[in-house]
């Protein structure tokens, strides 16, 4: 070959390569990916951009050097408090526990934060993609009178309802919890959270809780501080103690034989607050254990994988029993 023909087999080749390069260019451009080669591309809140299953929670972070600022969130209609980072190994910031409700629609959704500091404020925009899960269905043969309330009982339920709808309306201002949370009884978990019921042929509302099984006095405790917000002893959940964490994070403990605590009384966790039994609509003993999180219901469970075990303790250690108002908030 020619030193001619060898120059224009140079030419031709730097052509193409560099029309290889735009090519690529545009495409990046068209269809954004990320090129950080090592880089995990599903790393939740990467770009913005978080996923979780119905009925689990998600951590998301909002760096920022402002610890003086008032961070709040809306996701799906519901808010989202968020609250200083308290993990002395993440960067400076806020953090918001999003609960997924177990019947919150799969698909993408927009949670929107807003930051103020004194005068000036900023909108947050983040993605977060309800996955569906897939849950157990229970088909149950009952007596009528099990099932079916009369017209004396349903008016009983809809008062109870009305009672622990007033007793939840306002969320304390200060998160009480700290890190390790605890399961509250030593028993044997059903896995039925979400699972729906059809009960004599008709379907039910899904459960929204864990059931624990255990021997009719085992000790019950709470799972992480809060306030007792309120007692009962109600037609379906028997005897029960709802626990205040604050921030709009609640923990509920049913078909208890006996309740520990009275209301506004600060616990800790692995307080004893009641005990295992099968009162109200339960074929045995047994905890029925529920947790809601800004209003969604989501699995129990999921608050003993929470990602805060090493955060400071004695930087934002709970209030004592001084400085918290029966209703759960800071006293004058």
């Amino acid at each position: 070959m020619n030193h001619m023909a060898i120059r224009r087999y140079r030419r031709s080749t730097i052509r193409v390569e560099w029309l290889v390069c735009v090519a690529v260019l545009l495409a990046a451009y068209a269809f954004p990916i990320d090129l950080s080669f090592g880089a995990p591309a599903d790393r939740n809140g990467a770009n913005g951009q978080y996923s979780g299953k119905q009925g689990e929670i998600i951590v998301v972070t909002v760096p920022s050097e402002e610890l003086s600022a008032q961070v709040q969130g809306t996701f799906l209609g519901r808010p989202v408090n968020f609250f200083p980072d308290p993990r002395t190994d993440e960067p400076k910031g806020y953090v918001g526990l999003v609960g997924i409700d177990l019947q919150d629609a799969p698909g993408t959704h927009e949670l929107a934060v807003r930051v103020t500091s004194g005068n000036d404020s900023r909108s947050l925009s983040y993605q977060v993609k309800v996955l569906k899960e897939k849950f157990r269905v229970e088909h149950l043969t009952l007596p009528k009178n099990k099932v079916d309330l009369d017209p004396k009982g349903l008016a009983r339920w809809k008062a109870e309802q009305a009672q622990v709808k007033q007793a939840l309306a306002a969320d304390s201002p200060m998160r009480l919890w700290q890190a390790g949370f605890v399961e509250p009884v030593n028993g044997t978990r059903t896995g039925k959270f979400g699972s729906v019921r059809i009960m004599n042929g008709k379907a039910r509302n899904p459960h929204n809780g864990e059931d624990i099984g255990a021997p009719n006095g085992t000790d019950v405790v709470a799972t992480n501080d809060g306030v007792v917000r309120l007692t009962v002893d109600h037609i379906f959940s028997g005897k029960g103690v709802f626990l205040d964490h604050g921030l709009g994070f609640y923990s509920m403990y049913f078909h208890l034989s006996d309740v520990s605590v009275e209301e506004g009384e600060v616990v800790r966790a692995g307080q004893i607050v009641g005990k295992v039994g099968a009162t109200g609509r339960a074929t045995g003993p047994h905890l029925h254990w529920g947790v809601k999180l800004n209003g969604a219901r989501v699995n129990p469970y999921a608050v003993l994988d929470l990602p805060f075990k090493d955060m400071a303790q004695a930087a934002i250690a709970s209030p004592s029993a001084e400085s918290i108002s029966a209703a759960g908030e800071p006293s004058p």
